[in-house]
């Protein structure tokens, strides 16, 4: 897939003096992804997942996440990445933003994200700063960085990484002129990368971006999960769970869990194949009441295990039967890159997004998908009964999952001329 020129920014790397037969030394490049983490766990997993695909590639850039949420210290943090969490905000039904813990001053809580995430950018000094779906950041929290590095530091690169899917195309226009979107990625942004296939999904067309932006875009492909499987702790966490229970298992997984109490519920009121188990994952963002009422229905029928999180589930999702889950971006990554049977009940507000992406896939015969207003127990219990001698889907022949080596391609563009071997007098 053609990528467009880009004019690297000349700048020079802080050398470190050795002593004695020391000969000077280049620091590695270094990388930072943003990303404001309000709902579930799909930017954070997005963010550490490309994180570990850039560490491992020839700049051995040091990479620098930031985080909106606490639970990023429980997810395996990459070898040579480090994670700054930020206090956080939470994303009410309506969408609107609101403190999650911290008091109840939604500016003041703005106010000082801002100022902890212009900080640390400033002092680690980045060649790369990779922002996740909001070109100013949560609440317009990376106007000041922004300026900064167009100000007084232009050796930084700004690139902005899309999901395929933001909203319905009205919508993101909408919302884009009105959060003056299109004058960020104009007057700030050197690239705009796209994790999804524009054979599926169109995001700069159908949302008409325009040519300005078009030139700066970049399709990468969806973002292949299947590296994960390396990992040994996802092999601990699957055998941590499933013990020595040799069934075959359905697996229902609703990501942070704050929406997906009506998705849990229903799973756990559904019949499951004969001689199957089931597997529910609720998130550590839902409410304690609500989760308590899904413990009990569990607790109640002997072929059903719940877990309220798990750091790293890939293996358990890849020798699933079967996954029921909703319908954010990276948990479709996950299903398409480990090909297994899935049916998607998508979010459907306050954003479209979700639901689009799930019919655009099901359109492709790709997923099963459930609108959210038809859901209930007897209609989970009919999908897992087709699961018997259901093939894999072959995601593969159909989807484009190179996202992650055409996004460490690009990044090495931008980093190329500064990686210098670390080399030492006789």
């Amino acid at each position: 897939m053609e990528t467009p020129a880009i004019s690297v920014k000349e700048r020079s790397l802080p050398t470190e003096v050795g002593q004695g037969n020391r000969a000077s030394t280049v620091r590695h490049p270094r990388i930072v992804l943003y990303s404001h983490d309000t709902l579930g766990f799909g930017h954070l997993r997005r963010n550490l997942l490309l994180a570990d695909a850039l560490r491992r590639s020839a700049s051995r850039a040091e990479i620098l996440l930031i985080a909106g949420m606490r639970e990023a210290g429980a997810f395996e943090i990459p070898a040579g990445v480090d994670c700054l969490t930020l206090p956080a905000y939470s994303k009410g039904s309506d969408g609107q933003y609101q403190p999650r813990d911290l008091g109840s001053n939604l500016g003041e809580l703005t106010e000082l994200r801002a100022s902890i995430i212009k900080a640390a950018i400033m002092s680690f000094e980045p060649e790369l700063l990779i922002v996740d779906n909001v070109p100013r950041g949560a609440q317009s929290e990376l106007n000041s960085t922004l300026q900064h590095l167009r100000g007084s530091n232009p050796r930084t690169s700004v690139v902005l990484g899309l999901r395929d899917v933001i909203d319905s195309p009205s919508t993101v226009r909408k919302q884009w002129l009105r959060q003056r979107n299109f004058e960020a990625i104009r007057d700030f942004y050197d690239e705009v990368w796209v994790y999804g296939d524009p054979g599926i999904y169109d995001l700069i067309d159908d949302c008409q971006f325009g040519e300005d932006i078009r030139r700066k875009a970049s399709h990468t492909g969806f973002l292949d999960q299947s590296a994960r499987l390396n990992n040994p702790a996802a092999w601990h966490c699957r055998d941590s769970i499933l013990g020595d229970d040799c069934r075959p298992y359905v697996l229902c997984a609703v990501g942070g869990g704050k929406d997906g109490g009506a998705l849990c519920e229903a799973f756990s009121a559904a019949s499951l194949p004969a001689g199957y188990r089931g597997i529910l994952i609720t998130g550590s963002q839902m409410a304690k009441d609500r989760r308590y009422s899904i413990q009990k229905m569990v607790d109640a029928n002997p072929d059903l295990t719940l877990v309220d999180f798990i750091r790293e589930p890939i293996a358990l999702m890849q020798g699933a039967a079967g996954i029921v889950s909703m319908g954010g971006y990276n948990t479709v990554c996950e299903v398409l890159s480990l090909g297994r049977p899935a049916l998607i009940v998508p979010r459907v507000a306050p954003r479209q997004e979700q639901w689009l992406r799930a019919g655009l896939l099901q359109a492709h015969s790709l997923v099963d998908l459930l609108h959210p207003e038809r859901l209930d127990a007897e209609s989970l219990s009919r999908w897992m009964t087709s699961l018997h001698g259901k093939p894999n889907t072959i995601a593969r022949s159909i989807v484009d999952l190179n996202g992650l080596d055409r996004v460490t391609a690009l990044a090495e563009r931008f980093l190329s001329d500064l990686v210098a071997p670390l080399s030492e007098a006789g």
